[in-house]
């Protein structure tokens, strides 16, 4: 649970944005909506090596 404590003469929409940057740092949605479907880690180590092979060819073709 995240507790925020209000200091004195803090506004409610102050807290409320270090509440909201508190729970976008701690991840608590991406990781709620990681868990929701469950991935093969055979999908996962796939998915990976698409990326790298990607992200290899993007940086041939900046260097030609």
């Amino acid at each position: 649970m995240i507790i925020i404590d209000i200091k004195d003469g803090e506004t409610i929409d102050r807290a409320l944005k270090r509440y909201k940057r508190k729970h976008r740092d701690i991840g608590v949605v991406r990781e709620l909506r990681r868990r929701q479907q469950f991935t093969k880690p055979s999908v996962l180590r796939r998915g990976e090596l698409l990326k790298a092979k990607y992200k290899e060819e993007q940086q041939r073709e900046n260097e030609q």
